[in-house]
């Protein structure tokens, strides 16, 4: 069933239901232009009739390229109502890993800002392809008088619905493959999760997550921000679109979180009418969820695990966090991302060539269930390595370390890629970086490979709170006080860890280790 059927569903039940709201700031106050669902409905019809006569059929990729405002869910709906295929490219990958994405997806169409198209005709080549090129202001102009009626493509759930690229932040971006019956599944297992109604006002911190919430029936209120730069979000703005439009569920970097809690906290401002915060993108220290006590009176804060090519397969909520795995984080298990997600199962694969070092049976997390996407666009050696074939269902590598507990709770240790193995021991970023995050002049903590006279050797680059120091001699007993730190001796003090051009967060360790390569330890 085409997924653009569930916003059809829900016009038809709640026609004068405000469906997509945007904070716009006009002077010293705030206005709120909205789309009723019946308003959104009408209008997605005639973006995708207009596109439709334009020369847009079924099955032809669509290169996206819409600022996160009212139109940008009513685009990506018209186009899954016409059987195309939304393209969905980061523009904060940076120039190079955003032309090779054009280049690798190949494009037919594209609707854009106006900046885009401008770029296009310095890049002839990489936007070869395109044939059909809609400029977002024209797309739009007059089209409230044209056909209020489309006949919608009758996509079959396994047939394509859009191609999402990774962001690159742990290597190269990959267009990962979802069908009609994918986001269906995600839309459903969200919903029972997060135990999401009609009733529930949405504020997406991060925009793709608009087109669950609106398929559920929610009010998707879009916040004033740039959702490609979150930690530099203005923590003022969002907390009053909280207030104003009493929204009860958000989502996003924790990054953006952050912000808004230690803004909250020391304004003295609670938001009562929130009940849940998803946190994505990177782990969450307990000291975040510590705050949210204090901000979310009648609300709690949610960690669900999961990526582009899998989501969600796990979930916890930070109370739980707070009361039964904060201390065993602290003291180096890894962080508890919960149990898995119903309708999935959780695998953890054996970690060949490398020796054991660490007290728990930490593998590769793998992960079987009906949001498992089956492959990335083009990229036929990289779906091998990422994909298991299997009788009950495609299995997905997440690229991920973790263990699970005896009550089925997945922990996670960090990123396959980010292991330091010696030829004595075998490192994991999180379990490693706990124990020094700790320390009250720490802001955040990276394991790092580094090769020291012809062989391999863990390193820690740390990013210190502002105006704190810290010496040699903190560091030693930190690590000396742990068996899986203890073999650590090599520190080194960076002015801002660099992070992923999505959440902001997740931290960028191999230019760490190749910053750290060449300097002298404390």
């Amino acid at each position: 069933m085409n997924i653009a059927s569930l916003i059809v569903a829900q016009a038809q039940a709640r026609p004068n239901k405000p469906a997509v709201v945007q904070a716009v700031r006009v002077g010293p106050r705030y206005e709120y232009p909205h789309y009723t669902f019946a308003q959104f409905e009408t209008r997605s019809n005639q973006i995708a009739d207009r596109l439709s006569r334009a020369g847009i059929t079924p099955g032809m990729r669509v290169l996206l390229f819409v600022k996160p405002r009212l139109d940008f869910s009513v685009i990506t709906f018209a186009l899954f109502k016409l059987g195309a295929v939304p393209v969905l490219i980061d523009p904060g990958m940076g120039k190079k890993n955003l032309l090779q994405a054009i280049r690798e997806v190949k494009p037919s169409a594209m609707i854009a800002e106006s900046i885009v198209h401008w770029m296009a005709l310095f890049e002839r080549d990489t936007f070869s392809n395109i044939k059909f090129r809609f400029k977002v202001h024209s797309l739009l102009s007059g089209i409230e008088g044209e056909s209020r009626e489309f006949t919608q493509y009758p996509a079959e759930d396994n047939e394509v619905a859009a191609i999402l690229f990774t962001s690159g932040g742990t290597g190269t971006p990959k267009g990962v493959i979802t069908t009609h019956g994918i986001l269906q599944n995600q839309t459903r297992m969200l919903q029972e999760m997060f135990k999401l109604n009609e009733s529930h006002v949405d504020l997406p911190g991060f925009p793709l997550f608009a087109l669950f919430t609106l398929a559920m029936g929610m009010t998707s209120v879009v916040p004033d921000m740039d959702p490609t730069k979150p930690a530099q979000c203005d923590p003022a703005k969002i907390v009053r679109t909280i207030l104003e439009q009493q929204v009860t569920f958000a989502a996003g970097s924790p990054a953006i979180w952050e912000r808004v809690a230690q803004y909250c906290v020391a304004q003295k401002i609670q938001l009562p009418s929130l009940k849940t915060i998803a946190m994505f993108g990177a782990p969450v220290r307990g000291d975040l969820h510590e705050l949210f006590k204090f901000v979310l009176p009648f609300g709690n804060t949610y960690t669900p695990y999961g990526a582009t090519e899998c989501l969600p397969v796990a979930s916890i909520d930070g109370q739980t966090v707070l009361q039964s795995s904060i201390e065993k984080t602290k003291l180096g298990y890894g962080t508890c991302v919960g149990p898995a997600v119903l309708g999935n199962k959780i695998q953890i694969a054996p970690i060949a060539d490398i020796p054991k070092g660490f007290p728990l049976n930490v593998g590769e997390i793998l992960v079987q269930g009906p949001t498992v996407t089956p492959g990335y666009f083009e990229r036929a050696d990289d779906t091998a390595r990422a994909k298991i074939s299997h009788a009950d269902g495609l299995i997905h590598r997440m690229g991920d370390v973790g263990w699970i507990d005896e009550l089925g709770q997945l922990w996670f240790c960090g990123r396959l890629a980010h292991i330091v193995s010696t030829g004595n021991n075998t490192f994991y970023p999180i379990p490693v970086e706990a124990i020094f995050n700790q320390h009250p002049s720490v802001k955040r903590s990276a394991l790092i490979k580094l090769e020291r006279h012809g062989e391999i050797v863990a390193g820690l680059a740390l990013e210190l709170k502002a105006n704190a120091s810290i010496d040699k001699t903190a560091l030693t007993l930190l690590a000396q006080a742990h068996t899986h730190t203890k073999e650590i001796t090599n520190f080194f003090i960076h002015p801002g860890f660099p992070v992923d051009v999505r959440h902001n967060i997740k931290i960028d360790r191999k230019a760490l280790s190749q910053w750290a390569q060449g300097r002298s330890a404390l």
